[in-house]
């Protein structure tokens, strides 16, 4: 995800995400040039003027310095300090640029975060304590009446069921809290997918894997297996290779030790190769 919006970003996410425009209404909305605001949103942004500062921060209702990426607070930018109830620990911790502020804020505003920290305040306060430790003392007491009643085997059903049923408390909240914070990361990882700083699903890696397995399991011989396998760590799909490259990929791969004699490389046409100073036949 992104770490900070670039100037060109936070316009167009503020024109399609916020107001849902297309730039064709923004500029009949503002009285500003298509053209021009489209260079404002564009890779190519160099600079924008006073006047269009003015008129799409006043549009969006965003301050000037959000709109510059000179800070990151869209609505509140006179909010005072001591109004956050922010220990000095905390505002030194989000002031030393060692914390990704931006995904800490998706994390608090997104709607189960107050969930998880009311499930952690029931943890840290022992406040549900009380009540699994009776709920335990009863299994525990069932239990041990079955176990005295005529020698009652302590691995039967019943009975293991009896000990199983009894939790741990700091198990039990581990569980729900990892429950909580899955839920908001899983939804913030499905918002950033298509960011630009998001790997594909289908990566480069994967795709290689599957090449050298296709490769490995080539029935041809032992040195085209080789080539091939060569090829698909850099992602090369041996088949789209012309003559005139394999027979110079062949030419550097002889000075590698690990190329053994060969038969025949893909069918008719196609070069020989031999180890040592052997000639294309």
């Amino acid at each position: 995800m992104y770490v900070k919006l670039s100037i060109p970003e936070r316009l167009k996410d503020l024109r399609v995400v916020d107001k849902h425009l297309t730039l064709e209404q923004l500029a009949e909305q503002t009285g500003l040039s298509k053209s021009a605001l489209g260079k404002y949103e564009s890779d190519e942004y160099k600079d924008i003027s006073p006047f269009a500062i003015a008129t799409l921060a006043d549009f969006y209702g965003v301050s000037t310095d959000y709109l510059m990426g000179l800070t990151e607070t869209k609505n509140h930018p006179n909010t005072a300090l001591h109004e956050l109830h922010l220990s000095d620990d905390m505002i030194d911790v989000l002031k030393s640029g060692k914390l990704n502020n931006r995904l800490l804020c998706e994390m608090v505003t997104h709607e189960n975060f107050r969930r998880f920290l009311i499930d952690a305040e029931i943890y840290i306060d022992r406040i549900a304590d009380m009540r699994i430790n009776d709920m335990n003392t009863v299994l525990a007491a069932v239990r041990k009446q079955l176990l005295e009643k005529d020698g009652a085997d302590e691995n039967k059903l019943d009975v293991r069921t009896l000990e199983v049923a009894q939790i741990q408390e700091t198990d039990y909240f581990s569980h729900i809290a990892a429950e909580d914070m899955s839920v908001i990361l899983k939804d913030i990882r499905e918002k950033h997918k298509s960011d630009t700083t998001t790997a594909d699903e289908d990566s480069h890696i994967a795709e290689v894997q599957r090449q050298l397995q296709g490769a490995m399991s080539y029935e041809g011989s032992k040195e085209e297996k080789q080539l091939r396998a060569f090829l698909a760590q850099f992602g090369i799909p041996y088949d789209r290779l012309s003559k005139e490259q394999l027979v110079n990929l062949i030419e550097v791969l002889k000075l590698s030790p690990y190329m053994k004699n060969s038969t025949s490389l893909r069918g008719k046409g196609r070069p020989q190769f031999s180890h040592g100073k052997g000639k294309r036949k």
